[in-house]
């Protein structure tokens, strides 16, 4: 899939944007300004953004506790997300979803979720909306490789399956579910090959090309849009950080650490490429990476001056009568 000089610096832009929003919060989280848990996206920005190219508003992603950089690949709004990471008023949720739970329904953002594999059976009833109600959209569940021995993950897919239903499974196997390796908890070692025992295209990619999730994510996306079912996607990434802000990650090697970020890091792996192919050249990149800088320094300042919610507004969108 053939992609202009435009549509590839959109990409670099929006996942730049990605990391520094993400980096900016891993700094600011020491000064306990922002309430609650933070696990953060760096390293996997590739696949959010290739995926949510071939999206619109009217589609659905359900995301999950590490939900930022879909979000923004989304559309969300960089300083609504900021405002809603430090609980203010102005957040996209009005400051009572924080980081594992922002939502935005108008672009079709059906949340961030701290339950591991639950956007697997939302995504699979969004699908089920599209279809019934004729509308051609799709929709897209991001989790991580801990979610794929989920009991209700399966049950998702195989009634997508049953259902031929306009959905798209994107395992983000980053090669830890929380603290444990993949390969001590998935039987096969092949989350891919073992999805394809349910009766649907599933096909296992290099989480860190963005031209390969590209490509494989726009074929099931036309799939599912020429009602011809759903799709499971294996993409083997990489996570900077652990699981959590905190975490210590006892359980990785420096040297492990250290490779992802030289080697594996979707970022730079991109930039090497379009500087080569001749597509953007290293100044165009570098006004972007600056332009990324300057708007998360903005949203930040402002997040940080802007007003809590008033206490009379506790119950606010609490409770809906029908």
């Amino acid at each position: 899939m053939a992609l202009s000089k435009s549509q590839l610096l959109e990409a670099y832009r929006r996942m730049r944007t990605i990391r520094e929003f993400e980096e900016n919060i891993h700094r600011e989280n020491t000064t306990g300004e922002i309430p609650g848990f933070l696990h953060l996206y760096c390293g996997q920005e590739a696949n959010a953004v290739a995926v949510c190219m071939h999206l619109e508003d009217t589609d659905y992603i359900a995301s999950n506790h590490r939900g930022h950089g879909h979000c923004l690949a989304k559309g969300a709004d960089v300083e609504g997300m900021m405002l809603e990471l430090y609980g203010k008023a102005d957040g996209l949720c009005k400051g009572r979803g924080g980081s594992m739970h922002i939502a935005d329904v108008s672009r079709g953002i059906l949340g961030a979720n701290g339950i591991v594999g639950a956007g697997a059976p939302l995504a699979a009833g969004a699908a089920l909306t599209a279809k019934t109600l004729g509308t051609g959209g799709v929709a897209v569940s991001f989790q991580g490789d801990g979610a794929s021995n989920e009991g209700y993950v399966f049950e998702a897919i195989n009634m997508a399956v049953m259902w031929q239903l306009p959905v798209i499974f994107y395992f983000e196997n980053n090669g830890y579910g929380e603290f444990t390796g993949h390969d001590h908890v998935v039987g096969s070692k092949d989350i891919a090959g073992r999805a394809a025992g349910f009766g649907l295209p599933a096909v296992k990619i290099d989480g860190t090309d963005f031209f390969e999730i590209h490509e494989a994510s726009g074929e099931a996306v036309q799939r599912a849009r020429a009602g011809k079912g759903p799709t499971v996607i294996e993409a083997v990434a990489v996570r900077f950080y652990g699981h959590y802000e905190g975490d210590p990650q006892a359980y990785r090697s420096k040297e492990e650490l250290a490779d992802v970020r030289q080697n594996r890091d979707c970022l730079k792996i991109l930039r090497q490429k379009l500087i080569a192919g001749k597509k953007a050249s290293a100044r165009e990149l570098d006004a972007i990476d600056r332009e990324a800088v300057d708007l998360i320094n903005a949203c930040r300042e402002t997040a940080k001056s802007a007003a809590y919610p008033e206490a009379s507004t506790l119950t606010d969108n609490t409770y809906v009568s029908y």
